[in-house]
């Protein structure tokens, strides 16, 4: 049987990610970067596609595991019959060239010795293709075009057999005693890497993540919550860019065996101003201004030009195609690599990028003239297309409509250019901009609000409800006690709830204020969703509300404090591409609010 998504943990070295299960398997790799190919990609495919294991010979019989305090290295106590292990997993931050390594240890054993196997399948070119296996002394290379990766082990000695898919390593340990792995990722023309002394670099990883999370000013009941949700937030930048994607993984589904499977390894504008917020409020003021700066190099160019995600180094270029050899998670096809939503028009995202640098203003980063420049330049753009429809929040691939999100943060960008000029003393022409942000803010009350329903609707002349209007209160384009707003929130409640979460809409027909959700969604209720409800019940004084919402979304966190992007309440499981940034995002923000602060 395959594992469960939350059965995952995350492994990170600031460029790439990987993905190690419970069982000790690693079975996702993505090297040297994010959005490249997968080495490893069992976890969308099958052991066939490529994984690596260690673990005991014989069966086991309990697993459990844990952080290694407010980092990523990742503890795992793995319990057979006849004895007891530890194996710690981690990426070297900032290592080049990039490494993951892997030590194991027997804590206890009947039979005063037993064998451990490690076994690497490598699969280069999406999970498929063989490498050419070189021997150099004791060491194995794992070689296809480019790249390759050189295994190493430490330790008593061992028995090792290398095929064309697989290096296979066995060896004994006594109590107290232990084997230690390396695989390291280089250009296949370059020299072998150095050696790595495992020892030396667990020391540096554990002194790094101290380091970096001893910055954070978070207090009260949440506060190891948000302090994990933010090294994931690391665990999930490019420290050389800034760049934070939405998720290190592809295709992981958002209905267990349904289609709708895409590809997050990149970063969202829909994700900047929450993500400033977080960061900045937090204490990561590095994080956020790095943030910043890479926000504002990816929009660089003319306005009508900004695409709605990036990489994480900031190019353009994401095509998206169906890998067919993959058979995909728990067999949910396509497996997608590249996002074709790029192409989409997504009006929202001038508000979140006009948001997300004002909130860096008012956080005391430095000010900046370029950035300006472009600020207003993409305020000419909204003033020209704000009437236009567009593919909203959601993504959808049908046809474009009059989104109210969208209208609302457009009026977003304007605002917070407007309170911009004014602060910051910067020329702009603010009477102008007043008249747009009154024009997009009548359009909305007077099309965005359906009477039949009594409520705020997806989209102009439609009676279905969407939970990302939640975020009107959050944006200030109405206070949270506004009757309409009210009202909005009561039909989400009433009709977008299922087992105390949020779903984003009805995918099962236009939902209006009268019918309930339906038992059996199209996707799984959407984390983030639902603590943006915790926020607006908190606003709207209803705290024991807001809390037990918050408190539900805890709870779903797996063993180590982490969340995908929805949950399938009807398999009582984690679904959707995880790790999810908006997710952890939104779970900072909300415990922030509901701290008062």
């Amino acid at each position: 049987m395959p594992l469960r998504i939350e059965d995952y943990a995350l492994l990170a070295d600031g460029q790439s990610a990987a993905l190690a299960g419970i069982d000790g398997s690693i079975d996702w790799l993505c090297w040297p970067s994010f959005e490249s190919s997968p080495c490893f990609a069992a976890l969308i495919g099958g052991p066939e596609n490529g994984y690596w294991r260690i673990a005991p010979d014989d069966p086991l019989i309990a697993m459990r595991r844990r952080y290694l305090g407010a980092s990523l290295v990742l503890e795992t106590t793995l319990q057979t019959s006849t004895g007891t292990f530890e194996l710690v997993d981690w990426m070297e931050w900032a290592a080049t060239p990039a490494r993951v390594v892997r030590q194991i240890r027997c804590v206890a054993c009947a039979a005063g010795r037993a064998r451990i196997n490690s076994d690497l399948a490598v699969r280069f070119n999406y999970g498929h293709a063989l490498p050419w296996h070189r021997r150099l002394d004791d060491r194995v290379a794992a070689v296809s075009g480019p790249w390759a990766l050189w295994f190493d082990m430490t330790g008593p000695p061992s028995m090792s057999s290398v095929s064309a898919a697989h290096i296979r390593s066995s060896i004994e340990l006594s109590v107290g005693e232990l084997a230690q792995f390396t695989l390291t990722c280089c250009r296949s023309h370059e020299p072998p890497p150095a050696r790595v002394d495992a020892t030396q670099s667990l020391d540096a990883t554990l002194r790094f993540w101290r380091q970096w999370s001893d910055q954070h000013r978070g207090r009260g009941p949440d506060a190891d919550a948000v302090l994990r949700s933010l090294v994931t937030l690391k665990g999930l930048s490019n420290r050389l860019t800034g760049g934070i994607v939405a998720a290190p993984t592809t295709s992981l589904p958002e209905h267990i065996g349904g289609h709708r499977n895409w590809d997050y390894r990149y970063c969202w504008l829909r994700d900047a101003s929450f993500t400033m917020l977080a960061l900045a409020c937090a204490g990561f003021e590095h994080e956020a201004q790095a943030w910043r700066d890479w926000l504002v190099r990816a929009i660089a160019g003319h306005p009508s030009q900004t695409q709605i995600m990036y990489t994480a180094d900031g190019a353009r270029h994401i095509a998206e195609w169906e890998c067919t050899p993959l058979r995909g998670y728990e067999n949910s096809r396509p497996v997608r690599f590249g996002n074709a939503a790029v192409g989409q028009a997504q009006h929202d995202i001038y508000g979140e990028i006009m948001n997300a640098l004002y909130v860096a203003r008012q956080q005391g980063m430095p000010p900046d003239d370029d950035a300006w420049v472009l600020e207003r330049g993409l305020i000419d753009h909204v003033e020209a297309i704000w009437r236009q429809p567009d593919n909203g929040l959601w993504e959808f691939r049908d046809e474009r409509r009059h989104f109210t999100l969208s209208k609302v943060m457009m009026w977003v960008a304007v605002d917070r250019a407007i309170r911009s000029a004014r602060e910051c003393d910067r020329c702009a022409p603010v009477g102008r901009w007043k008249r747009l942000a009154a024009a997009i803010r009548d359009d909305v009350l007077a099309h965005g609000f359906n009477a039949h329903a009594n409520a705020f609707t997806q989209s102009y002349g439609s009676e279905r409800l969407d939970a990302s209007l939640l975020l009107l209160p959050l944006f200030g384009f109405l206070p949270a006690d506004d009757p309409r707003i009210e009202a909005t929130v009561r039909a989400i409640e009433r009709n977008l709830m299922t087992d105390g979460l949020v779903l984003r809409y009805r995918t099962d027909g236009l939902a209006s204020a009268a019918g309930p959700a339906s038992g059996e969604p199209g996707e799984g209720a959407f984390l983030a969703c639902s603590l943006w409800l915790a926020q607006v019940r908190h606003r709207q004084g209803r705290r024991d509300e807001a809390r037990e919402i918050f408190e539900r979304v805890l709870a779903l966190r797996n063993d180590v404090g982490l969340l995908a992007e929805e949950y399938d309440t009807c398999r009582k499981r984690l679904c959707g591409n995880f790790p999810q940034t908006l997710s952890h995002v939104a779970l900072i923000n909300a415990a922030r609010e509901l701290a008062g602060s």
